[in-house]
Protein backbone atom coordinates (compact mmCIF):
# COMPACT_ATOMS: atom_id res chain seq x y z
CA UNK A 1 0.00 0.00 0.00
CA UNK A 2 1.29 3.42 -0.64
CA UNK A 3 2.29 5.94 2.04
CA UNK A 4 0.21 9.04 2.94
CA UNK A 5 2.47 11.14 0.66
CA UNK A 6 2.61 8.96 -2.41
CA UNK A 7 -1.31 8.27 -2.07
CA UNK A 8 -1.53 11.87 -2.32
CA UNK A 9 1.04 12.55 -4.96
CA UNK A 10 -1.05 10.02 -6.99
CA UNK A 11 -4.42 11.60 -6.21
CA UNK A 12 -3.05 15.22 -7.35
CA UNK A 13 -1.79 13.67 -10.43
CA UNK A 14 -4.98 11.66 -11.18
CA UNK A 15 -7.42 14.91 -10.59
CA UNK A 16 -5.01 16.83 -12.88
CA UNK A 17 -4.89 14.48 -15.89
CA UNK A 18 -8.08 12.89 -15.33
CA UNK A 19 -10.12 15.27 -14.13
CA UNK A 20 -10.94 16.95 -17.43
CA UNK A 21 -11.86 13.75 -19.04
CA UNK A 22 -14.55 13.66 -16.63
CA UNK A 23 -17.88 15.47 -17.49
CA UNK A 24 -21.43 16.47 -15.92
CA UNK A 25 -24.16 14.88 -17.88
CA UNK A 26 -27.69 16.77 -17.10
CA UNK A 27 -28.56 18.69 -14.37
CA UNK A 28 -30.43 18.73 -11.08
CA UNK A 29 -31.11 15.80 -8.84
CA UNK A 30 -31.10 13.50 -12.20
CA UNK A 31 -27.52 14.48 -13.75
CA UNK A 32 -24.96 12.20 -13.51
CA UNK A 33 -21.39 12.12 -15.29
CA UNK A 34 -20.13 11.11 -18.33
CA UNK A 35 -16.19 10.10 -19.65
CA UNK A 36 -14.61 11.30 -22.85
CA UNK A 37 -13.83 7.78 -24.30
CA UNK A 38 -13.28 8.53 -27.79
CA UNK A 39 -13.20 11.67 -30.00
CA UNK A 40 -15.98 13.77 -30.07
CA UNK A 41 -18.05 11.09 -27.68
CA UNK A 42 -18.93 11.02 -24.10
CA UNK A 43 -19.55 7.48 -22.27
CA UNK A 44 -22.24 7.47 -19.45
CA UNK A 45 -24.94 5.64 -18.24
CA UNK A 46 -27.90 4.64 -20.13
CA UNK A 47 -29.96 6.21 -16.94
CA UNK A 48 -28.74 9.24 -17.32
CA UNK A 49 -30.02 10.24 -20.17
CA UNK A 50 -33.51 11.29 -21.52
CA UNK A 51 -34.48 11.95 -24.90
CA UNK A 52 -32.10 12.71 -27.94
CA UNK A 53 -30.19 15.47 -26.02
CA UNK A 54 -28.10 15.66 -22.56
CA UNK A 55 -26.45 18.73 -21.48
CA UNK A 56 -22.86 18.52 -20.92
CA UNK A 57 -20.62 20.27 -18.89
CA UNK A 58 -16.85 20.21 -18.74
CA UNK A 59 -14.24 20.76 -16.11
CA UNK A 60 -13.36 24.44 -17.08
CA UNK A 61 -17.27 25.15 -16.99
CA UNK A 62 -18.41 25.23 -20.74
CA UNK A 63 -21.61 23.73 -21.37
CA UNK A 64 -23.17 22.51 -24.71
CA UNK A 65 -25.94 20.26 -25.98
CA UNK A 66 -24.90 16.52 -27.00
CA UNK A 67 -26.98 14.63 -28.96
CA UNK A 68 -27.57 10.92 -27.58
CA UNK A 69 -26.36 7.99 -30.03
CA UNK A 70 -27.47 5.30 -28.73
CA UNK A 71 -28.20 3.54 -25.51
CA UNK A 72 -28.68 0.29 -24.60
CA UNK A 73 -30.71 0.20 -21.03
CA UNK A 74 -30.38 -3.81 -20.56
CA UNK A 75 -26.47 -2.76 -20.10
CA UNK A 76 -26.96 0.65 -19.00
CA UNK A 77 -24.84 2.49 -21.07
CA UNK A 78 -25.59 5.60 -23.67
CA UNK A 79 -22.65 7.65 -26.15
CA UNK A 80 -23.27 11.33 -26.51
CA UNK A 81 -22.08 13.11 -29.12
CA UNK A 82 -20.71 16.58 -28.06
CA UNK A 83 -17.75 18.86 -29.69
CA UNK A 84 -15.12 17.70 -27.09
CA UNK A 85 -12.26 20.23 -28.19
CA UNK A 86 -8.88 19.65 -27.06
CA UNK A 87 -10.04 16.67 -24.48
CA UNK A 88 -8.19 13.88 -25.60
CA UNK A 89 -10.48 10.42 -24.63
CA UNK A 90 -9.46 9.09 -21.42
CA UNK A 91 -6.91 5.87 -21.82
CA UNK A 92 -8.30 2.47 -21.43
CA UNK A 93 -6.85 -0.26 -19.13
CA UNK A 94 -5.66 -3.63 -20.34
CA UNK A 95 -8.20 -6.09 -18.89
CA UNK A 96 -6.87 -7.63 -15.39
CA UNK A 97 -5.45 -4.87 -14.30
CA UNK A 98 -7.26 -4.70 -11.53
CA UNK A 99 -8.21 -7.52 -8.81
CA UNK A 100 -9.30 -8.00 -5.56
CA UNK A 101 -7.40 -5.34 -3.55
CA UNK A 102 -6.57 -2.94 -6.20
CA UNK A 103 -6.41 0.62 -5.48
CA UNK A 104 -8.86 2.64 -7.42
CA UNK A 105 -9.73 6.37 -7.96
CA UNK A 106 -13.22 7.45 -8.74
CA UNK A 107 -13.50 10.59 -10.93
CA UNK A 108 -16.90 12.40 -10.91
CA UNK A 109 -18.06 15.67 -12.11
CA UNK A 110 -19.98 18.07 -9.77
CA UNK A 111 -20.95 21.13 -9.68
CA UNK A 112 -18.12 22.33 -8.36
CA UNK A 113 -15.63 21.14 -10.03
CA UNK A 114 -14.12 17.45 -9.93
CA UNK A 115 -14.37 15.43 -7.14
CA UNK A 116 -11.54 12.22 -6.41
CA UNK A 117 -11.53 9.29 -3.75
CA UNK A 118 -9.77 6.58 -2.94
CA UNK A 119 -10.83 2.97 -2.27
CA UNK A 120 -9.89 -0.67 -3.32
CA UNK A 121 -11.46 -3.05 -5.37
CA UNK A 122 -13.39 -5.79 -3.02
CA UNK A 123 -14.69 -8.16 -5.93
CA UNK A 124 -14.89 -8.27 -9.37
CA UNK A 125 -17.93 -10.36 -9.99
CA UNK A 126 -20.35 -8.67 -8.57
CA UNK A 127 -24.21 -8.25 -10.43
CA UNK A 128 -26.98 -6.12 -10.00
CA UNK A 129 -30.40 -5.09 -12.33
CA UNK A 130 -30.18 -2.66 -15.05
CA UNK A 131 -32.97 0.27 -15.46
CA UNK A 132 -34.93 -2.55 -17.35
CA UNK A 133 -34.25 -5.73 -14.98
CA UNK A 134 -31.94 -7.24 -16.77
CA UNK A 135 -29.39 -9.30 -14.49
CA UNK A 136 -25.45 -7.54 -15.08
CA UNK A 137 -22.82 -9.35 -14.30
CA UNK A 138 -19.16 -9.47 -13.25
CA UNK A 139 -19.19 -5.70 -12.02
CA UNK A 140 -16.27 -4.37 -10.25
CA UNK A 141 -17.04 -3.78 -6.37
CA UNK A 142 -15.10 -0.74 -4.49
CA UNK A 143 -14.96 1.14 -2.02
CA UNK A 144 -14.11 4.90 -3.20
CA UNK A 145 -16.39 6.72 -1.51
CA UNK A 146 -19.38 8.61 -4.31
CA UNK A 147 -21.61 11.45 -3.94
CA UNK A 148 -25.04 11.11 -5.18
CA UNK A 149 -24.69 12.51 -9.29
CA UNK A 150 -21.51 9.79 -9.78
CA UNK A 151 -22.92 7.38 -12.16
CA UNK A 152 -21.56 7.53 -15.27
CA UNK A 153 -18.05 8.49 -13.60
CA UNK A 154 -14.71 6.81 -14.07
CA UNK A 155 -13.40 4.41 -12.28
CA UNK A 156 -9.77 4.39 -12.79
CA UNK A 157 -6.06 2.82 -11.43
CA UNK A 158 -2.92 4.62 -10.37
CA UNK A 159 -1.77 5.61 -14.06
CA UNK A 160 -5.26 7.20 -14.61
CA UNK A 161 -6.51 4.25 -16.92
CA UNK A 162 -9.91 3.62 -17.17
CA UNK A 163 -10.91 0.30 -15.56
CA UNK A 164 -14.49 0.83 -15.30
CA UNK A 165 -17.74 3.03 -15.22
CA UNK A 166 -19.20 3.64 -12.08
CA UNK A 167 -22.93 2.93 -11.88
CA UNK A 168 -24.73 2.04 -9.09
CA UNK A 169 -24.82 1.92 -5.19
CA UNK A 170 -24.85 -0.70 -2.92
CA UNK A 171 -25.33 -1.37 0.54
CA UNK A 172 -22.85 -1.08 2.93
CA UNK A 173 -20.87 1.82 1.30
CA UNK A 174 -19.75 0.27 -1.64
CA UNK A 175 -20.18 0.49 -5.34
CA UNK A 176 -20.34 -0.89 -8.88
CA UNK A 177 -18.69 -0.47 -11.41
CA UNK A 178 -19.03 -1.90 -15.34
CA UNK A 179 -15.53 -3.46 -15.85
CA UNK A 180 -14.04 -1.13 -19.18
CA UNK A 181 -13.12 -4.42 -20.72
CA UNK A 182 -13.18 -5.39 -24.54
CA UNK A 183 -17.24 -6.13 -24.28
CA UNK A 184 -17.99 -2.96 -22.98
CA UNK A 185 -15.56 -0.90 -25.59
CA UNK A 186 -17.70 -2.99 -28.16
CA UNK A 187 -20.77 -1.88 -26.62
CA UNK A 188 -19.87 1.58 -26.45
CA UNK A 189 -18.51 1.84 -30.01
CA UNK A 190 -21.73 0.25 -31.53
CA UNK A 191 -24.46 2.58 -29.86
CA UNK A 192 -21.83 5.12 -30.55
CA UNK A 193 -22.60 4.37 -34.21
CA UNK A 194 -26.13 4.72 -33.33
CA UNK A 195 -26.60 0.39 -33.57
CA UNK A 196 -29.03 -0.45 -31.15
CA UNK A 197 -27.98 -3.71 -29.06
CA UNK A 198 -30.29 -6.85 -30.34
CA UNK A 199 -30.85 -9.40 -27.52
CA UNK A 200 -33.20 -12.56 -28.18
CA UNK A 201 -36.91 -12.68 -26.46
CA UNK A 202 -39.58 -15.04 -26.79
CA UNK A 203 -42.04 -12.37 -27.03
CA UNK A 204 -44.41 -13.48 -23.28
CA UNK A 205 -45.22 -11.69 -20.51
CA UNK A 206 -43.97 -14.25 -17.07
CA UNK A 207 -45.20 -14.31 -13.70
CA UNK A 208 -42.53 -15.82 -11.05
CA UNK A 209 -42.90 -19.29 -9.94
CA UNK A 210 -44.98 -18.80 -6.94
CA UNK A 211 -47.89 -17.77 -8.89
CA UNK A 212 -47.71 -20.32 -11.29
CA UNK A 213 -47.70 -23.13 -8.11
CA UNK A 214 -50.29 -21.33 -6.68
CA UNK A 215 -52.49 -21.39 -9.32
CA UNK A 216 -52.05 -25.29 -10.35
CA UNK A 217 -53.28 -25.93 -7.19
CA UNK A 218 -56.27 -24.16 -7.04
CA UNK A 219 -57.26 -26.22 -10.14
CA UNK A 220 -55.83 -29.45 -8.29
CA UNK A 221 -53.02 -29.82 -10.83
CA UNK A 222 -49.50 -30.97 -9.24
CA UNK A 223 -47.06 -28.02 -8.33
CA UNK A 224 -44.17 -27.67 -10.16
CA UNK A 225 -41.33 -24.65 -10.13
CA UNK A 226 -41.55 -22.86 -13.69
CA UNK A 227 -42.51 -19.37 -15.49
CA UNK A 228 -45.82 -18.72 -15.88
CA UNK A 229 -46.86 -17.31 -19.26
CA UNK A 230 -49.07 -14.45 -18.74
CA UNK A 231 -49.54 -12.77 -21.97
CA UNK A 232 -48.30 -13.87 -25.70
CA UNK A 233 -46.92 -11.44 -28.08
CA UNK A 234 -48.95 -11.61 -31.49
CA UNK A 235 -46.50 -13.19 -33.71
CA UNK A 236 -43.67 -13.15 -31.61
CA UNK A 237 -41.63 -16.06 -31.53
CA UNK A 238 -43.03 -18.41 -28.34
CA UNK A 239 -46.39 -17.98 -30.36
CA UNK A 240 -45.25 -19.12 -33.29
CA UNK A 241 -43.85 -22.23 -31.63
CA UNK A 242 -47.53 -22.66 -30.24
CA UNK A 243 -46.59 -21.27 -26.55
CA UNK A 244 -49.68 -19.86 -25.38
CA UNK A 245 -51.21 -18.46 -21.98
CA UNK A 246 -51.43 -20.28 -18.79
CA UNK A 247 -48.38 -22.57 -20.16
CA UNK A 248 -45.70 -23.16 -17.32
CA UNK A 249 -42.26 -23.30 -18.59
CA UNK A 250 -39.97 -25.38 -16.68
CA UNK A 251 -36.48 -25.44 -18.59
CA UNK A 252 -35.03 -23.51 -21.59
CA UNK A 253 -31.45 -24.77 -23.39
CA UNK A 254 -31.68 -27.65 -21.25
CA UNK A 255 -31.73 -25.60 -18.36
CA UNK A 256 -34.39 -25.43 -15.51
CA UNK A 257 -36.15 -22.17 -15.26
CA UNK A 258 -36.78 -20.56 -11.57
CA UNK A 259 -36.28 -17.21 -12.26
CA UNK A 260 -36.45 -14.52 -15.15
CA UNK A 261 -33.16 -14.49 -14.97
CA UNK A 262 -32.46 -17.95 -15.83
CA UNK A 263 -35.10 -18.15 -18.57
CA UNK A 264 -32.18 -14.33 -19.90
CA UNK A 265 -29.39 -16.76 -19.10
CA UNK A 266 -31.06 -19.11 -21.66
CA UNK A 267 -31.69 -16.97 -24.30
CA UNK A 268 -28.31 -15.80 -24.01
CA UNK A 269 -26.77 -18.79 -25.03
CA UNK A 270 -29.16 -19.83 -27.77
CA UNK A 271 -27.47 -21.92 -30.62
CA UNK A 272 -26.35 -20.06 -33.64
CA UNK A 273 -29.15 -21.11 -35.96
CA UNK A 274 -31.37 -18.71 -33.35
CA UNK A 275 -33.29 -21.97 -32.43
CA UNK A 276 -34.20 -22.26 -28.33
CA UNK A 277 -35.63 -25.75 -26.87
CA UNK A 278 -38.29 -25.00 -24.39
CA UNK A 279 -40.18 -27.46 -22.47
CA UNK A 280 -43.71 -26.21 -22.09
CA UNK A 281 -45.74 -28.07 -19.14
CA UNK A 282 -49.66 -27.29 -20.14
CA UNK A 283 -52.06 -28.73 -17.57
CA UNK A 284 -51.23 -32.25 -17.15
CA UNK A 285 -48.97 -32.63 -20.50
CA UNK A 286 -44.95 -31.81 -21.10
CA UNK A 287 -43.26 -31.36 -24.20
CA UNK A 288 -40.83 -29.54 -25.76
CA UNK A 289 -40.88 -27.02 -28.70
CA UNK A 290 -38.29 -25.02 -30.75
CA UNK A 291 -38.65 -21.54 -30.54
CA UNK A 292 -37.19 -20.01 -33.76
CA UNK A 293 -35.43 -16.71 -32.48
CA UNK A 294 -34.01 -14.93 -35.51
CA UNK A 295 -35.09 -11.60 -36.80
CA UNK A 296 -36.72 -10.89 -33.62
CA UNK A 297 -34.61 -8.59 -30.57
CA UNK A 298 -34.74 -6.54 -27.83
Amino acid sequence: MAGLDELQGIIEKVAANVGPQVVRVGGGWRGGSGVVAADGTVLTNAHNVRGEEADVTFSDGRSTAGRVAGADSDGDIAAITVDTGQIPPLEWASEGTVGIGSAVFAVTASGQGSRVTFGLVSSVAREFRGPRGRRISGSIEHTAPMAPGSSGSALVDREGRLVGLNTNRVDGGLYLALPADAALKARFEAVARGESPTRPRLGIGIAPGRVARRMRRAVGLPERDGLLVREVEADGPAARAGIAEGDLLVAADGRTLTSADDLFDALGHASADGALAVTVVRGADERTVSVDLRSVAA
